[in-house]
């Protein structure tokens, strides 16, 4: 049960970074920061379906995150998560086409020995 949670949370939440990244490249950058712009940003984006979903994929990260807390420890359940930095890692190059460096690479294949030590 644990791992199956973990999965959840993880892809829900690269799922989550993806769609966000993702919408957040259309819309451009932000550059008005008075509480006015900001709220007609907000307003934008609220009706953005990549924020939407993005958000979405959130809050099942969440409550499944909530979930194995209550099956397992914290120091158990914060680093088998980090699985979700390798997956983004992957999309970020094949899905969004960001170029991703060997240091990047590098740094995804550590936590990706990471996660696999606390599976023994």
């Amino acid at each position: 049960m644990k791992w199956l949670l973990v999965a959840v949370i993880a892809a829900a939440t690269t799922a989550s970074d993806v769609l966000q990244s993702a919408a957040m490249k259309r819309h451009g950058e932000i550059r008005d920061f008075r509480p006015g712009a900001l709220g007609r940003v907000l307003a934008i984006l609220a009706r953005n379906k990549l924020i939407v979903a993005s958000v979405a994929a959130m809050t099942v990260s969440f409550f499944a995150f909530i979930a194995l807390l209550s099956v397992a420890d914290l120091s158990f359940a914060v680093p088998a998560t980090a699985g979700s930095y390798v997956l983004e890692t992957v999309l970020a190059k094949y899905v969004l086409q960001e170029p991703v460096t060997m240091e990047r690479w590098a740094g995804a294949s550590l936590v990706a020995c990471g996660v696999a030590l606390l599976s023994l």
